[in-house]
């Protein structure tokens, strides 16, 4: 029952707290800031992918393990990267815009790339990634609850500060109920990965929030958008990550062990995120850097 009724419904509360805090002007702000906009998706749709091939690879982890990292390098970021972009002082604005979008977007995208992920590390005799029956799955699952979020904040305004409060504190609770769940059921597995599934997801984080402001230095954004763009880069929806882990393996059971990777890199990015969070608010608004 975890998996086959919890799961879902814990997945579609949080992506309805999170539709609650959209409107249709966070997806039409992609025409009014463009260039930050498509900095942000030249990284999810590209350069993240490479990166999480990269430390997949790189760290000798078993299979599973595997497609479990390019489960959550693949993800769409979270409503914690908006929290995280204002507290650095970024385009808030920007980071909900990048949330929304790649949200939606990542029913497409994120599919094929589990599927080649699965066929790559575990071998052609792997049972296949129906990518369809994945994305349909993801569409009700996220998409769904997002429009009925926006849907009820837009018909009943007045009412959406209340709700918005105890939703997304109900959001934050179940998250981490899942998250210590994925821990607790993989923790074999994890203290047997631990010294190379350690350096592998902070190399992952190291990358994406290098990579995020690289690409922002060399397309000339200013601070403020430089820094939402890097934290939207390192900072995933791990509550996807974990359900599209356990689709993929089929388990009605128990958390998988392709969940693990993303149960802990939803702890562990916030180690180098935090400091970044802090110097980023700490300097000047004048640099990208």
């Amino acid at each position: 029952m975890l998996i086959s009724i919890a799961l879902p419904v814990i997945l579609t509360i949080i992506m309805f707290s999170l539709g609650l805090g959209l409107t249709l002007g966070d997806f039409a702000r992609v025409y009014r800031e463009p260039r930050g906009f498509w900095i942000g998706a030249l990284n999810q749709l590209v350069l993240l992918p490479s990166v999480a091939f990269f430390a997949a690879t790189a760290f000798g982890l078993p299979p599973e393990l595997g497609v479990g990292i390019m489960i959550i390098g693949v993800c769409p970021g979270s409503a914690l990267s908006n929290v995280a972009s204002k507290f650095a002082r970024g385009n808030v604005p920007l980071s909900v815009s990048l949330t929304a979008v790649f949200t939606l977007v990542s029913i497409v995208t994120v599919p094929p790339f589990v599927a080649f992920a699965v066929h790559y590390f575990t071998g052609a005799s792997s049972p296949p990634v129906e990518v369809t029956n994945l994305g349909i799955r993801m569409f009700l699952l996220t998409a769904v609850p997002v429009g009925l979020g926006m849907a009820l904040a837009r018909a009943m305004p007045s009412y959406i500060g209340l709700i918005k409060t105890w939703m997304g504190r109900l959001a934050v609770g179940l998250f981490i109920f899942v998250l210590l769940a994925a821990l607790t059921q993989n923790w074999r597995l994890f203290a047997a990965n631990i010294p190379a599934l350690a350096p592998a997801l902070v190399t992952m984080n190291a990358l994406q929030l290098g990579i995020g402001l690289l690409s922002s230095r060399l397309a000339r954004l200013n601070m403020s958008d430089a820094t939402t763009v890097a934290i939207g880069t390192a900072i995933h929806n791990g509550t996807v990550g974990i359900a599209v882990g356990a689709m993929v393996a089929g388990s009605t059971s128990g958390f998988p062990p392709t969940t693990l990777p993303t149960a802990i890199y939803s702890i562990s990015v916030w180690l180098m995120t935090i400091p970044f969070m802090l110097w980023r608010r700490s300097v000047g608004s004048t640099s990208v850097w």
